[in-house]
């Protein structure tokens, strides 16, 4: 079985009805039956983008409660991982969250990146290897 990581693009898309990716992202996170892993840093940058939606905040918690959404990730453990990528792609530049969903990929064979983001395109896992991407067609 995949595990599907989730990106902050989908998840404001999927609570946000005026985001252009909106019916993108409630097909795909509707398709999707286990729970969706990310880092908490996918969850700050969301509650950001989202703080001026009603409800936007709350949902996001909400869907963490309800265990659709898994924040397993552990940052202080894998800091200096996260670190070196985010040295190696600071001319894209990388976020802290980009980062922490790739080294979630490398830890996980099985992964996908549910994502907005083409930079994923860019981003590579244990050195050479394409980031797995789940994103709308352009």
């Amino acid at each position: 079985m995949t595990r599907i990581v989730l990106d902050t693009g989908p998840l404001v898309a999927l609570l946000s009805a005026r985001d252009a990716h909106h019916a993108w992202a409630q097909e795909t996170i509707g398709q999707i039956t286990s729970p969706l892993a990310t880092c908490e840093a996918v969850l700050t940058e969301a509650c950001f983008l989202l703080r001026h939606t009603k409800r936007g905040v709350d949902s996001i918690l909400a869907l963490v409660v309800r265990g659709i959404i898994a924040p397993n990730f552990q940052l202080d453990a894998k800091a200096e991982t996260v670190r070196k990528l985010m040295i190696k792609y600071a001319s894209v530049p990388m976020s802290l969250a980009d980062a922490c969903l790739v080294r979630m990929t490398e830890l996980y064979a099985r992964t996908t990146v549910l994502t907005l983001d083409d930079d994923f395109r860019v981003y590579r896992r244990n050195g050479r290897q394409s980031v797995p991407v789940l994103m709308p067609e352009c």
